[in-house]
């Protein structure tokens, strides 16, 4: 783990920080319980918990639409303000991506989008997002998000499937094991064949076949029963599905040597109580009771069985919002049993007030969000046609997601209704989620011996571009030197200069650069050595390659949809995705302006050589142009040219590495408006440069230019006489190799029109679904509110508008409300 995040790390716990030593009750003194805790914090410190979760604008889409998101990155559940690299695929059912994007990542949020191909069949698909460093641990902790997709050939899903006689039950003692003549619950979940819940009914039985418990779902596919094992006795469940299957179960036999663990969940205490066999042995006299959440420490109790210490309750007011996991230890240092418990807290309270709102086509819309006074939040926004843009009953949002669903292994069916709410019932269904699916962000028994997870993948802080350089025909490595590299990034004509050292193996890496759509990276070796003959094999990474995808999260059935709405809405979608399709023509097309009367004007040659190398912040301004294209090579380097030409710039000593001020400082250097230096220009041929550029201090077009700046540009193929290190038809550069390097996925802002104004595109039909989106509204601090306004289609007559959004200090809010 790079040591910035290490860092990163001690900053990401404030709401589990020292205040919660408070916590902490019986504290035991000793080796053993001490190096239990140490294994935690030395597994968090290493190995601290990544997760992401996509607010998309709607859960249903057509063949050719884009599908626009915002990512939400945290880490320890705050967010995760130093990653940069989001990587965000869709995949169909077979397994392959159909599309995919890397995204670039700031302040914990990225905004994106993907077009669906028009070419994909209707179906169920699934949006996949993660960042390199989650790929180190199990693959169910990445985001998985359903999606439907319908072509212009889809439909109406309202049909159920038969019901198949297959299924699965799987049995949940509580906290692991069933303790002889103590009453033990014991949880259940039943799923399907396609990984959903369903239905069960059945009976408990002992070895003499009497009923001794019943088995009933309470929710979703899970129950409990409660059993009392009696000494010497084994059990086995009957249980049936509506379809006519049957399933036969054993129960884990009962221990009487041995213990486990009873949890009472009360919300502002989680009460535990350790359950011990009649025959225990003296081994389990002294145990440790354990809870952690989000790999923190919060609470650790000793208990002594023949003192009758062997409960306690942990107080949970000052506690996040989270999965708290509760583990007994033996005095050895074994775990015998583990009890997961959610507490509840509430989550950021977003309001939503209309403001003007009119459903007449193409009239202006308007509504407030609100979050409270005290915090600063990103939020992002959807408005949809409530109507046709039919909600998903499989509810999953970003409270859902990051407080529960990205810590547990099996799929939770419409997770978000478990936070809709703090009724009993409510929060008795979802502590029968805690009792049924598995806890798999670490194993006790591998942390305590030193087992931790394999380090694959780096945390990534930029884009990475490394490999190794070879000499003599690729056959031995560089040793030593290093590469001359420019990097020219075409979609924002930005470009860089920079030496990368090469190790004594021929291995090199460029570290955390952060650029947009694709880099060429021109390359030569340099060095003390004349390195000729180089050449280049750049390390892979692993999202150039497209590798079929078995993705652990269940694909849903089609989602019930009534024929006149779909059909409605593939009407519209395929309208809207024609209109899209004449943005860019209508955008190009000629503008007349009024008639204007041009007087010539002689322009000067250093101007029109000012004009043709020139751009941005280095074009005009106050600077001296120096034509050099039919200057006779009697120079050593532009140093020597340079000297006593500009007043006030002072060239001493040796010209191969000369001191250069202006003004007391040293001015900026650059190679076609590449940061250089001085080294690089002084080995320049003068027959190779077009034209220098010295612009008086101050200079604003890069940093550092208090003392001025020095420009120089290479001939191109039209400059006259001399060598064309740059070749102006193809962009390369003389003697340097070329290599295309994947950059951050470009992102188009979403359009929303403005009917106030004329303008050829509002001619147009407006088909629009989603009506409106950002992903990031911008709140006012002093009102703590923000206004959103936006334009109705030509049809839409009630609006959703779901706003989801996460604080700075890591707490998620989601609101949700139909004009």
């Amino acid at each position: 783990m790079p040591q910035r995040i290490k860092r990163r790390i001690y900053l990401l716990t404030p709401a589990i920080s020292i205040s919660l030593l408070c916590l902490f009750s019986f504290l035991p003194e000793g080796e053993w319980p001490d190096n239990i805790t140490n294994a935690l914090q030395q597994y968090a410190t290493h190995f601290p918990q990544e997760k992401v979760y996509l607010h998309v604008d709607k859960d249903y889409y057509a063949a050719g639409e884009s599908i626009w998101f915002k990512a939400y990155l945290t880490m320890q559940n705050l967010p995760d303000l130093t990653a940069r690299n989001l990587y965000v695929e869709l995949i169909a059912r077979d397994g392959s991506i159909v599309t995919k994007k890397m995204l670039g990542v700031q302040g914990g949020g990225a905004p994106g989008e993907l077009v669906i191909p028009a070419t994909v069949k209707s179906g169920q698909y699934q949006l996949r997002a993660y960042t390199a460093w989650m790929l180190n641990f199990d693959t169910h902790f990445l985001f998985y998000k359903n999606i439907t997709i319908f072509d212009q050939q889809a439909k109406a899903t309202g049909a159920t499937p038969p019901a198949s006689t297959d299924f699965a039950v799987q049995l949940f003692p509580e906290g692991g094991n069933l303790v002889t003549g103590a009453a033990c619950q014991v949880a259940f979940k039943a799923i399907d064949a396609q990984g959903l819940p369903i239905a069960v009914t059945g009976q408990v039985k002992d070895s003499k076949g009497n009923n001794v418990a019943e088995i009933k779902t309470q929710h979703d596919g899970m129950g409990m029963f409660t059993l009392t094992p009696a000494p010497g006795e084994n059990y086995s469940a009957i249980v049936n599905n509506a379809a006519g299957g049957m399933k036969m179960l054993f129960l884990p036999p009962a221990v009487s040597d041995g213990a486990t663990l009873k949890v009472f969940n009360r919300g502002p205490r989680v009460f535990f109580q350790a359950l011990t066999g009649p025959t225990t042995s003296d081994a389990y006299n002294e145990m440790l009771v354990v809870a952690s959440m989000q790999q923190q420490l919060v609470y650790r109790a000793l208990l002594n069985v023949q003192e009758g210490k062997i409960s306690g309750f942990i107080p949970t007011s000052q506690l996040p919002s989270g999965i708290l996991q509760i583990t007994l230890f033996r005095k050895d240092g074994t775990p015998i049993a583990e009890r997961l418990a959610f507490v509840k807290q509430p989550a950021m309270q977003l309001g939503l007030k209309a403001g003007t709102i009119n459903q007449n086509r193409r009239t202006l819309n308007s509504f407030t969000i609100k979050v409270p006074d005290s915090l600063q939040a990103h939020i992002s926004v959807a408005v949809t046609d409530a109507d046709e843009v039919v909600e998903n009953p499989d509810r999953q949002n970003i409270v859902s997601s990051l407080l529960l669903s990205s810590d547990l292994t099996g799929y939770i069916k419409d997770a978000g209704q478990y936070f809709e709410n703090n009724e009993d019932s409510t929060n008795q269904q979802l502590d029968l989620v805690m009792m049924t699916n598995g806890w798999r962000r670490f194993a006790w028994k591998a942390i305590l011996n030193n087992q931790f997870p394999k380090q694959r993948y780096e945390y990534e802080t930029g884009i990475n571009i490394g490999g190794t350089a070879y000499t003599s025909g690729g056959k031995l490595p560089m040793m030593g030197g290093q590469l001359d590299m420019i990097i020219k990034v075409p979609v924002d004509s930005s470009s860089l200069y920079t030496k990368v050292p090469v190790t004594g193996l021929g291995e090199f890496a460029l570290e955390n650069a952060h650029f947009k759509d694709t880099a060429m990276i021109y390359y030569k070796g340099a060095g003390t050595k004349a390195f000729t003959d180089i050449t280049v094999k750049f390390t892979d990474h692993f999202f150039d390659y497209s590798v079929p995808v078995k993705t652990p999260y269940p694909y849903l059935l089609p989602p019930p949809i009534d024929n006149t709405v779909l059909k409605n809405f593939l009407a519209t979608a395929a309208q809207g995705n024609r209109v899209n399709r004449n943005v860019p023509s209508m955008t190009s097309q000629p503008i007349q302006l009024k008639e204007v009367k041009v007087e010539e004007k002689k322009i000067k040659p250093e101007e029109e050589l000012d004009k043709r190398y020139t751009s941005g912040m280095f074009s005009g301004g106050d600077g001296i142009v120096f034509d050099l294209t039919n200057q006779p090579a009697m120079y050593q380097n532009i140093f020597q040219y340079l000297q006593s030409r500009v007043a006030g710039l002072q060239i001493t000593g040796d010209l191969s590495n000369p001191s250069i001020s202006w003004r007391g400082g040293s001015p900026t250097f650059y190679l076609n408006e590449m940061p250089t230096d001085i080294q690089m220009l002084s080995t320049m041929n003068v027959s190779d440069i077009a034209m220098v550029k010295v612009f008086r201090p101050p200079f604003m077009g890069g940093f550092n230019g208090s003392n001025g700046a020095i420009a120089v540009y290479m001939k191109r193929g039209d400059s006259g006489k001399g060598s064309t290190p740059f070749n102006s038809t193809d962009g390369s550069f003389k003697d340097f190799a070329v290599f295309k390097k994947a950059g951050y996925a470009l992102v188009r802002e979403f359009y929303s029109p403005d009917y106030s104004v004329a303008a050829p595109l509002n001619s147009l039909p407006d088909q629009r679904l989603t009506l409106f989106w950002s992903p990031d509204v911008r709140i006012d601090p002093a009102t703590h509110t923000a206004t959103v306004s936006f334009y109705n289609n030509d049809y839409t007559k009630h609006f959703r508008v779901v706003a989801e959004g996460m604080s700075e200090d890591g707490n998620v809010g989601r609101a949700v409300k139909v004009f």
